[in-house]
């Protein structure tokens, strides 16, 4: 039986081109700065984002990582969503490793922050309060893309207050198919971003960090202490880079499988939120466990969760997901 993963789009698997790639990659020793491949990745996607420098590293959690600690000092504070990655799902990192403090934000029904609660958030020039460093942002959130304006508008809040702006861009280029846009139009207002390479791009492995030449040296030296450092680490690089030359545009398969999938849970009666792009929620309730049980029976890897969260990806099929909807369909008759 073919399984259908729908927990993310991190279960991806590299596609014949980007393996051959991924094979003939020339390699050198990247924390002497010395793979070739390591090198065309982070100077490609400075260059196509707008940056003047990248860093590339195993993981979207250390690339957040890293930016927070370049950014913000021991006891500088970071504002950032209640459900942002950087906050609520990479282990308290920042407060952990870099003693930086999150001040957490209720995300809108857009994904959005209210810029106006992030103005009252940011603490007096006193030293009771924590030093306002940074304001970090994530597109997509849950799904859902934040728009242009809305980027320039933070962007412009940041300067007036003399704070950086990072963005989570873990899936930047979900958001830029969507809007229709080139990702350095979204890039633009940052003044870091992480990409990750390993969800809908489809490379098996790895996050760049882009910024400044000085935060990117900032934050070589803080990978190098959290144990970032790779060696021949071309081979990685190599998919990264097939991923963004080939395997962009195809997002938007992703985005219309997830509205068919939303379509068709709708018509079977469950309730589901609107869908922007490769993210699909859908409530389920006391039924989380029973329905994952009863999905792995046919050959359907979910989560289990009252509002059960699906990732369309590469290696789903529209076919695929007509049978998706026949398995949800036969488990609400149930």
């Amino acid at each position: 039986m073919t399984v259908i993963d729908l927990r993310s789009d991190t279960v991806t698997q590299p596609s014949a081109g980007m393996r051959e790639a991924m094979a003939n990659a020339p390699m050198g020793d990247d924390v002497y700065g010395e793979d070739p491949s390591v090198n065309k990745l982070e100077s490609e996607l400075a260059l196509r984002l707008g940056f003047a420098s990248a860093l590339f590293v195993p993981t979207g959690t250390m690339s957040n990582l890293l930016a927070l600690m370049a950014h913000c000092g021991r006891g500088d504070e970071y504002i950032v969503g209640q459900q942002a990655h950087t906050y609520k799902y990479e282990g308290g990192g920042a407060a952990v490793l870099g003693s930086i403090q999150p001040q957490p934000l209720e995300v809108q029904a857009d994904g959005s922050l209210d810029l106006a609660q992030v103005v009252a958030a940011i603490k007096p020039d006193d030293f009771h309060f924590a030093r306002t460093r940074l304001l970090a942002l994530e597109n997509t959130m849950q799904g859902k893309v934040l728009p242009v304006e809305y980027l320039a508008a933070a962007s412009r809040l940041t300067r007036e207050h003399g704070l950086a702006l990072h963005l989570d861009g873990a899936r930047l280029y979900n958001a830029a198919v969507k809007l229709g846009v080139d990702a350095s139009d979204i890039t633009r207002h940052f003044d870091s971003v992480s990409v990750c390479l390993s969800k809908g791009l489809g490379a098996p492995v790895g996050s760049v960090l882009c910024g400044t030449a000085e935060l990117i040296g900032k934050a070589r030296r803080l990978r190098k202490m959290v144990g970032g450092g790779m060696r021949q680490a071309g081979q990685l690089a190599a998919a990264g880079l097939y991923a963004l030359d080939h395997q962009v545009e195809r997002l938007a398969d992703d985005h219309a499988n997830a509205q068919f999938l939303a379509e068709g849970l709708r018509a079977a009666g469950y309730e589901v939120e609107p869908v922007q792009t490769n993210m699909v929620y859908v409530q389920v309730d006391e039924r989380a466990e029973a329905l994952k049980a009863f999905a792995a029976e046919e050959g359907i890897r979910l989560s289990a969760a009252p509002r059960l969260r699906m990732v369309t990806h590469m290696d789903v099929s529209h076919s695929q997901i007509e049978h998706v909807i026949a398995v949800f369909t036969e488990f609400s008759r149930q």
